[in-house]
């Protein structure tokens, strides 16, 4: 397994995004930290609404993030474990029963899952995750750990979530064009809520809403499990979009105009307040009150806030989430947002960062790295029952550059011009 200098297993989360590619590299502390020494972003060309359009340039934007993150944190990163998000996932809660001899051992398990998973799903659609919610023995309900347990019937519920297999396969052709091999491919919802959410959030009900730049990604927990994920394709490129057409001016002011000065709820906004707005082509820039932009943007995070309600209706877990709304990812960090939201979903309304970090923690808490934050707390999840089992059996290929230890920042300088040159 690879060490780095200080100690412990280095593990690496790339977050592919519609705006950004985020390349994490962590370690876990010796008191259970997860301890970030790499970071890595940069402005992403090649997705729309979360999903690959062009290999090429979602490839160039990989290799600068990730190259950044290893000047960073002085290692050769080899293997990632990526995100995925887009219209194209679906997800449904399933079903599973075995007869078990006694108690319920690993294979009991193992074998309930699989009975659990054997579900019909279309052709082009493969199951990416399937996530225990509860056991039940002898219709004894709501056993989290079933293991040991004694019994004659073994029944498991568990959330199932499947993706297009074609938006699987594009999305490790880029890792593998950059010279990478994906270890995991993890919802984003599901990475940011290991980021952002609290044990008892999730114990008490709580809905994670993760707007990014092309998708606004729902998950919702009740009893510590999750009970409903979805994606929707609408977030902050629409919201973009409507300042670029009502103000004429051309998407990448739109964009710079949206992040400085642009609020989600019109009465915070002064009407005194005047921006100057670039025209297209060699056309004086106009000026504009800060209130006429928020008229602008507020009826989309209005119109984004409503879907969302809808699909917590449509889950049926509207009544059984007392901890409300938390809001994450960049879209979510515009002035108003929260107090717009609560509003609408008549329920507390909070915007997360990432917990639970040390390092570069300063930086990382923010909401924009979320998910890439999140991946790698699921990804240190997941490899520790995996190391359990087989103790190799989890190898995150991460190696520590010698020049880096050696020299410091000299090191990391002339590391990084051998890549190049």
């Amino acid at each position: 397994m690879a060490q780095d200098a200080h100690h412990g297993q280095l593990v690496v989360g790339l977050d592919i995004g519609t705006s950004k590619v985020v390349a994490i590299v962590g370690q876990r502390t010796q008191d259970g930290l997860l301890e970030i020494i790499g970071l890595g972003s940069h402005p992403s060309r090649g997705l729309k609404k979360g999903v690959v359009i062009n290999i090429d340039s979602t490839v160039q934007s990989i290799r600068r993030a990730v190259e950044e993150a290893e000047l960073m944190a002085g290692c050769e990163i080899h293997s990632v474990n990526v995100g995925i998000a887009g219209s194209h996932i679906q997800s449904f809660n399933s079903h599973g029963m075995v007869a078990i001899r006694g108690e319920a051992t690993e294979t009991d398990l193992e074998r309930v899952i699989d009975a659990a998973r054997a579900v019909k799903i279309p052709g082009d659609q493969k199951i990416i995750h399937i996530l225990p919610q509860e056991y039940i023995i002898d219709n004894q309900e709501g056993i989290r750990e079933p293991l040991g347990m004694s019994g004659v019937r073994l029944e498991a519920r568990v959330h199932l979530v499947s993706c297009a297999v074609n938006a699987v396969q594009n999305i490790e052709k880029c890792v593998r064009h950059c010279g990478l091999e994906v270890e995991d491919i993890i919802l984003e919802q599901l990475a940011s809520s290991h980021a952002v959410l609290t044990d008892d959030e999730k114990e008490l009900g709580v809905c994670m809403v993760d707007i990014g730049g092309g998708t606004t990604d729902i998950a919702i927990f009740t009893e510590g499990a999750i009970r409903h994920t979805a994606v929707i394709p609408i977030a902050g490129d629409q919201v973009t979009n409507d300042i670029a057409m009502a103000l004429r001016t051309p998407t990448q002011h739109a964009e710079e105009i949206k992040i400085k000065y642009a609020c989600a709820l019109t009465q915070l906004a002064g009407p005194d307040e005047l921006i100057k707005v670039p025209s297209v082509g060699d056309r004086p820039p106009r000026d504009l009150s800060r209130q006429s932009l928020a008229e602008i943007v507020e009826p989309r995070y209005d119109e984004l806030f409503t879907l969302i309600q809808a699909e917590i209706r449509r889950s049926g877990f509207e009544d059984l989430i007392p901890a409300g709304i938390v809001l994450t990812g960049g879209t979510a960090k515009m002035e108003g947002a929260v107090e717009l939201a609560e509003e609408i979903f008549h329920a507390p309304v909070r915007l997360a960062s990432p917990q639970f970090v040390a390092g570069l923690d300063d930086v990382v808490r923010n909401p924009i790295y979320s998910t890439g934050v999140g991946l790698l707390h699921t990804a240190l999840a997941r490899g520790r029952v995996q190391t359990s089992v087989e103790a190799n059996h989890y190898r995150q290929e991460v190696v520590q550059r010698p020049e880096v230890a050696a020299d410091g920042l000299m090191g990391k300088i002339k590391g990084w011009f051998q890549r190049q040159f």
